[in-house]
Formats: structure tokens, C-alpha cells, sequence
């Protein structure tokens, strides 16, 4: 039996847990409206097609319900992979009740360039402890409530040029981007908190926002390889997941990074030998539903990324819409089944055990051990 410090967040063992584990591939991370299961919610997260959760601020009330959320959800299905958006800055999904609001990666680029001056840390060394310890406190924050994994770090180049990056990128040198994504993934992992690294190849050259347009970026692959797509090759080793950018890059392909091909199979897979997850980025973005100048429903987008090589299709807010039961996402479900049946795709082994690697491996401590824990308050005393 686990010690009371660590039952609500122990490892995933699924044989213990009485559910078989098939090859169904479960290629759907969905959200939910409010801050606890409904019924619809429960129906549609047992969905054979449906494998993970997105949480968002409305799913929010304070850490006792959110802990109650996932357990609810870990008890419906062992399986689903438990995700937020939890980078610091402006985009971070929980920030009170004991959660530390975290800094934009910005701030620990600026650390890195930084010269030491009295009273503060500052250059590389400061800068990869002080991302280390960003790590393990929003590992061991969202852990001890349950969540299964970050969509972070961001690998972007900031340029100046791109208002949905901004702050979020750590640096425009991708160099650097790489050291500190590297030691914000090694904080996390201390935890058992799941990664996933984002835009591929690159979105901080693109000026438009890929929620409300089709970002392009006209630069040659050799430029990307050399600087955005950079820090894909340096962390190779470490990464586990990867989120493609929602941009066209028309001299390697008429279609968005999720939806190429050429960018996932040949690019990420082949040449950077990426082996780890693809998660597309939210399909319900105006950036995703076009291909080639045209409109596509969102099951057409789903198909799209998977055909092109993505094991988990983002479709998030759409349990916002319609009514309970008949909204955009039961149309998805019921579309993407029968497009299933029908063998417009075909998933393979490795879809479904690329999910499940994700899943946690390790326990972690609840939030009063959490808080005792010495690697934990090093880690916040840490903090920039």
C-alpha cells in the first residue's frame, strides 16, 4: 500500500488496475465545460476514440476540486492522458491557492545574456538552475493534483515579429532556447510530469496569429533546420512530444506543419529522428481549418493530422458549443467512427504506445508532502 503522501498521484499500472490494454488507438484529446464530470463529459471521455483531457481555467476552482477532477477522471478511465497548458507567464492555467505563478520563459533568457550584479543571479549557470527549478515546481505542483502533463516548453526563436509568442519564446538565439528548454525538461521530469515542446519547426517568425489566420513563413528548409528547427535536433534525447505549428512554409509545403507530411514523417521523424509523440495543435483555431485556401470541417482537420503523421488530435472548447450531447464534438466523435470503419485511416501500434509512454511512471507527492519535500522548497527558493 502507498503511504497516504502519495496515493493520489500514483503510478499508472494499468494490468493492476483491471483494464486490458488493447491497441485501440485513442487519438482524441477533448476538454470539458465546467469544474466536475457531468454525464455527458463521462460518456464522451469513454469514447473508445477519445485519449486524453485538456484542462483550462474554467475547470478551475481551487486545488481540493481539481484534485477531485482528476481523480474522478483517473477513475472513469486509468488510460486518459491528463493535460494543461502550464508554461508561466501569461499562459498558466492555475495560479492561485498555493500555485506559484511562474515566469515568462523571457525572463530566464534575459537571466542567461545577463551580467551578475549584487543581489542577483544572473548568466548561464543562474539561468539553467533558475529553469530547473520553473520545472520542478510546476511538475510537482500539477502532479500532486493530478495532471499528467505540460504543453511546454516552447521552442520558438523570438523575433519580435510574432504577439502570440512574445514572452513565451526563451530567447531568439536557438542555442540558448536549448539549454534552458533543456533544463526546464529536467526539472519536470524530476516530477514525472510529461512534456511536450512546441511549435514545430518554428512559429516565431510568423506574424499572424494562427487562432484567427494561416501564419506563412516564406523561409527555405535549410533555414529553418539552422535556426528554428534547432533545438528539436539539440534535444532529440530528451524530447517525448511535439506539437507542430498551425503555419505554411511554402518552400517545403503547401500545407501547415500539422497537417504536412514532409514536416512530420520525412523532417521530424526521418531526418531529426524524432520517436516520441506529435500532438497537433488545437484544431478548432481558424489556422486549422483551412488547407490550401480551403474551409475544412473539424473532423476533415482530425483526419488531416493524422493522415500526415500526428498520434493525438487537439480539438479544444468544443464542449462549449452546441448542446449536451449534440454539439461540434459529438459530431467529430460520431464522424471520426464511422471515417474509422470506413479505413480512411489507419492507426498503427505505435499511435496508441506513444500515448500510454506519457502516461505516469512514477509516484509523486501530494501537496502536503509536497510542500515538506527539501528538493521542492530548494526548487521555489530557486525561482527568479
Amino acid at each position: 500500500m502507498l503511504p497516504k503522501l502519495l496515493v493520489l498521484c500514483a503510478p499508472l499500472r494499468l494490468k493492476t488496475l483491471g483494464m486490458k490494454t488493447t491497441n485501440q488507438h485513442s487519438p482524441l484529446m477533448i476538454d470539458i465545460a465546467g469544474t466536475q464530470l457531468t454525464a455527458v463529459d463521462k460518456k464522451r471521455l469513454r469514447h473508445p476514440l477519445v485519449g486524453g483531457l485538456i484542462l483550462f481555467g474554467r475547470n478551475w476552482e481551487n486545488r481540493a476540486q481539481l484534485t477531485a477532477l482528476c481523480a474522478s477522471i483517473k477513475r472513469l478511465r486509468p488510460d486518459l492522458l491528463i493535460a494543461v497548458d502550464h508554461e508561466g507567464g501569461r499562459v498558466q492555467r492555475f495560479r492561485n491557492d498555493g500555485f506559484v505563478h511562474l515566469p515568462p520563459m523571457r525572463a530566464l533568457g534575459e537571466m542567461f545574456v545577463a551580467a551578475p550584479r549584487a543581489g542577483r543571479q544572473a548568466g548561464p549557470l543562474a539561468a539553467s538552475r533558475a529553469a530547473l527549478a520553473c520545472g520542478h515546481v510546476m511538475g510537482a505542483q500539477l502532479r500532486a493534483c493530478g495532471v499528467d502533463m505540460s504543453f511546454a516548453p516552447v521552442l520558438d526563436l523570438d523575433y519580435g515579429a510574432s504577439s502570440v509568442i512574445g514572452n513565451r519564446a526563451f530567447s531568439d538565439d536557438a542555442r540558448i532556447v536549448s539549454l534552458l528548454a533543456q533544463s526546464l525538461i529536467q526539472g519536470m521530469a524530476q516530477t514525472g510530469l510529461a512534456h511536450c515542446a512546441k511549435h514545430f519547426p518554428g512559429h516565431g517568425y510568423a506574424r499572424a496569429d494562427s487562432h484567427l489566420a494561416v501564419p506563412v513563413d516564406k523561409r527555405s528548409l535549410r533555414s529553418m533546420l539552422a535556426k528554428d528547427a534547432a533545438p528539436y535536433a539539440t534535444l532529440d534525447l530528451v524530447l517525448q512530444a511535439v506539437m507542430p505549428a498551425h503555419v505554411v512554409y511554402p518552400k517545403v509545403d503547401s500545407l501547415p506543419a500539422g497537417f504536412s507530411a514532409v514536416w512530420l514523417q520525412k523532417v521530424l521523424r526521418q531526418s531529426l529522428g524524432f520517436g516520441g509523440a506529435i500532438f497537433s495543435d488545437d484544431l478548432s483555431m481558424a489556422g486549422a481549418r483551412q488547407i490550401q485556401g480551403r474551409e475544412i470541417s473539424a473532423t476533415q482537420a482530425v483526419l488531416a493530422a493524422l493522415q500526415a503523421g500526428c498520434d493525438m488530435a487537439l480539438l479544444c472548447n468544443q464542449s462549449l458549443l452546441g448542446t449536451p450531447g449534440d454539439s461540434p464534438l459529438d459530431t467529430v466523435l460520431a464522424e471520426l467512427s464511422l471515417a474509422q470503419n470506413a479505413g480512411a485511416y489507419q492507426p498503427k501500434p505505435e499511435n496508441h504506445a506513444r500515448r500510454l509512454e506519457l502516461l505516469p511512471k512514477v509516484p509523486c507527492l501530494a501537496w502536503e508532502g509536497m510542500l515538506q519535500s527539501v528538493s521542492y522548497r530548494r526548487a521555489v527558493a530557486a525561482l527568479p
